[in-house]
């Protein structure tokens, strides 16, 4: 395949986008207490994430706990859960369905057309995993910067952007860069034109000029006694 770094390029991609979405995924750090009064000592750091909240007081260790119940919790960080779950399960379909589409690998024999299929179709998965881990990531955020401009909302209730997000978005360009590369491979490869060699040796009749048939002549012999 004459198209195979762009292959081995967008599984690269997927790969570090699927450890991406795992990280964002399991990080507390959605959510982070803002520091906004004049108060320069700090007592105490607080994390929230899709698990677990975690607690950092002053020369003390970090405390996590884990959310009691899925019940409680708000529809947006439910919703952040089950997309991000999603998201989670799509990369590692995708990077799968990508390995076996590669060269080297027997999983559909020497079929090039379908390894072709293969890798379009994981492709895909990866731009819509990085879609499934754009719209949770924009909507905490959207919620975190309402939060903290609304003057109703107590300043020791109001949060800032934590690096969970920060990875999730370059998490989604590093998948739909990988997606997209890989969409390119198999386009590439569909129309890559295909040529027929014949054996040695081996001719086609014309079809304009058919052979002519040969006339068996038969001889009779005839003996006289």
């Amino acid at each position: 395949m004459a198209f195979y770094p762009l292959q081995i390029a967008g599984l690269v991609l997927g790969f570090f986008g699927m450890i991406g979405t795992l990280t964002t995924t399991l990080l507390p750090q959605w959510r982070v207490s803002a520091f906004i009064g004049s108060n320069i000592i700090v007592f105490e750091r607080v994390w929230e994430g899709l698990w677990m909240n975690c607690v950092r007081q002053a020369k003390d260790k970090l405390q996590c706990k884990v959310y009691d119940s899925l019940l409680a919790l708000p529809p947006a960080l439910e919703a952040a859960r089950a997309l991000m779950c999603v998201a989670v399960a799509l990369s590692v379909i995708a990077l799968l369905v990508g390995i076996c589409g590669m060269k080297k690998i027997q999983c559909t024999g020497s079929n090039r057309r379908a390894k072709a299929y293969l890798v379009g179709i994981s492709g895909v998965l990866f731009i819509l995993t990085g879609i499934f881990v754009l719209i949770p990531v924009c909507w905490m955020a959207n919620n975190i910067i309402r939060d903290f401009y609304n003057p109703a909302v107590h300043v020791g209730q109001k949060r800032e952007l934590g690096a969970s997000l920060f990875v999730g978005w370059a998490t989604t360009a590093v998948l739909i860069i990988g997606g997209v590369l890989l969409c390119g491979f198999c386009c590439c490869n569909r129309n890559r034109p295909r040529h027929r060699y014949l054996a040695p040796g081996h001719r086609v009749p014309h079809a304009r000029n058919p052979p002519r048939p040969v006339a068996v002549l038969s001889r009779t012999s005839t003996s006289y006694v």
